[in-house]
Order: C-alpha cells, then sequence, then structure tokens
C-alpha cells in the first residue's frame, strides 16, 4: 500500500514525501486504515518496522483536522507520547520534526540529564506534542507546568519495556489524569503484547484493535546468529580474538550493568580498540554525543546496557554482541 491511498492530510503527506517514504511497512499498512479514522490500536511489531511513523502520522492528521485544532493560543497540549528512554523520545522527536515539518505543530521533547528550565519554559510558552519519558513528564504535571484536559491523542511506545523498566505506575499515574477513553484516542505499540500489556490497554483504551505482525518470530530476519558456550574468564580473551580475526564495521555490544561496562570499555581501548559506553548514569549530553559518533561511524564499538536495546535506528550496524 502507498501513502497517497490514504487519507493523510496534504501537510503531513508533504512530510512524508519529504521524509522519502512512498510505500507503508506491515505495521503502517495495517494500523493507519484503522488509527486514520481515530479508532484505537495497539500493534506488536518488532524494533524498526515502522512504527514510529505509523503513530505518528495518524497523530498529526487527527490534530490537524480536529475543532479544537482551531483555538489558537491554548497553552496545554493535545497529544502526548510517553516511551521508556531517553534516547528513543529524542529520536521520535526527530522523526515528528521530519513528518509533520509542514504542519505548524509544535513538539517539545522532555526527558532527564539536560536542561531542565529550558524544557519547564519550551512548555509554559504552550506545545501541542509532548514526548518525553515517564518521570520528567510527571514532575512538569505535578508542578501544574501543563494541564491534561485537552489531550485528543494518547501514545505509548514500547509498552513491555514501561513493565521491564517499572515505569507501570508512572504510566496508570497520568492515565488516570487523562480525558475519559472515549474522549480520545490511545495508541500503544509495542515488541511483545503481553498479558501485562494488554491489561493497561483494557483498562485505558476504547476497545482497540489489535494488530500482530510475526509474533512467532522474535529475532529479525536477515540476522545470522551463532552461540558461544565460553567459561566467564574467557568471555574477554574470546572477544579480543573474534575482533582482531574478523573484519567488524559498526559493533554494539550489551553489558548487564555499569561497572561490567566500564571494565570493558577500559580493556578494549588498552588493546587499541576505539569505543565508547553507554549507561543510564552518564550525562545526558555525553549519551547523546556518544550515540551520534556510533551513528556516523566515529565510533567503531559501543558498549552499552539495555538504554540503548530497543527502538533507536543504527544504519550499518554488522554485529551485536551478547
Amino acid at each position: 500500500m502507498k501513502f497517497n491511498e490514504l487519507k493523510i492530510n496534504p501537510y503531513i503527506m508533504k512530510g512524508i514525501e519529504e521524509a522519502g517514504f512512498t510505500e507503508c511497512t506491515s505495521i503502517q499498512e495495517l494500523t493507519l486504515p484503522i488509527s486514520l479514522t481515530g479508532k484505537d490500536v495497539a500493534g506488536q511489531a518488532q524494533t524498526g518496522t515502522g512504527k514510529t511513523a505509523a503513530f505518528l502520522i495518524a497523530m498529526f492528521t487527527r490534530l490537524l483536522e480536529s475543532e479544537s485544532g482551531e483555538k489558537k493560543g491554548n497553552p496545554n497540549p493535545r497529544a502526548i507520547i510517553l516511551a521508556p528512554t531517553r534516547e528513543l523520545v529524542a529520536q521520535i522527536e526527530r522523526d515528528a520534526v521530519l513528518l509533520g515539518g509542514f504542519a505548524g505543530l509544535k513538539s517539545v521533547a522532555v526527558y532527564g540529564g539536560v536542561d531542565y528550565q529550558k524544557q519547564r519554559d519550551a512548555l509554559k510558552d504552550g506545545v501541542d506534542v509532548i514526548i518525553g519519558t515517564p518521570g520528567r513528564f510527571i514532575d512538569y504535571l505535578k508542578q501544574k507546568v501543563f494541564s491534561l484536559k485537552d489531550v485528543e491523542v494518547m501514545i505509548l511506545d514500547e509498552a513491555d519495556r514501561m513493565f521491564d523498566l517499572g515505569f507501570i505506575k508512572d504510566i496508570r499515574f497520568i492515565m488516570r489524569r487523562l480525558p475519559p477513553y472515549y474522549q480520545r484516542q490511545t495508541m500503544l505499540f509495542s515488541a511483545t503484547l503481553s498479558t501485562r500489556v494488554k491489561e493497561l490497554a483494557y483498562e485505558h483504551m476504547n476497545n482497540p484493535e489489535y494488530f500482530y505482525i510475526k509474533p512467532e518470530q522474535v529475532t529479525a530476519e536477515k540476522v545470522a546468529q551463532r552461540l558461544y558456550h565460553v567459561g566467564k574468564k574467557e568471555k574477554l580473551s574470546l572477544l579480543l580474538g573474534l575482533l582482531k580475526k574478523e573484519e567488524w564495521a559498526k559493533t554494539v555490544i550489551f553489558i548487564n550493568t555499569k561497572r561490567e561496562g566500564e571494565s570493558l570499555v577500559a580493556r578494549l581501548k588498552w588493546n587499541g580498540y576505539e569505543c565508547g559506553v553507554l549507561t543510564g548514569d552518564i550525562p545526558q549530553t555525553k549519551r547523546m554525543r556518544i550515540l551520534e559518533e556510533f551513528k556516523k561511524g566515529k565510533l567503531p564499538i559501543l558498549v552499552a546496557t539495555d538504554v540503548a536495546s530497543r527502538g533507536l535506528h543504527i544504519d550499518g550496524v554488522t554485529h551485536v554482541l551478547n
């Protein structure tokens, strides 16, 4: 299905064309005909299948064509998007600017680790869409920087990770303060629609339609996998051997803890490998810089905890090690 076959607002179609998109991905083809009519949807699809564009296109079209869009000077958000990590929020914001650039709607990203007052001021100036992590979002909400009474669209991205990271109480806190489920559109996307995620949908959504893209397939296509049975003390030797033996370009190495990451980076650098580490407590500006250098290929190896494991668009990654 091509995007121009759907009832998408012309300003958003212009953004889609600017982004170079012509044909829908599987999740977009399934959800957009339903979400563009204003119905609630819950979609399961792997990372990298176009979920972000699926909900942004539907959200922007609704905001532009809703009657309340005519009311100017309203400082409160008309749509909110919640995601589990800062990096994912920043990426959704970039996609929102790309797809909604001709719409004249203001988006503000709110997340920890960056200028608190600057984000607060941006919200007080009025905003159409807030994209945020639950913690910083609730912080501003409790300070009454904005109200949720005018929210028309609520989007929850990577819902299963919200549970994994302990955000679910925060999500319920926010959802209970939104207009009733029958007065708003709610979209929920996740790599897995687990029982817990479905319960959340049942509680806070208006009879959503569920969509599944290859739910039985856990791994992405075209990924060759290898398993090495190796003792804990031999892990580093094996890793160094693989790095010397094979021609690897962009490589991501996942570790469990900050301490493991720092130790591994120190040893890799000592052996002459350029690398950076991405963990939760690294200052946000440094995290974004490291991620940007990795994306551009200036940094060949990225060592990371699971803050980098979901939803990020990084082209040209050749190897991932767990």
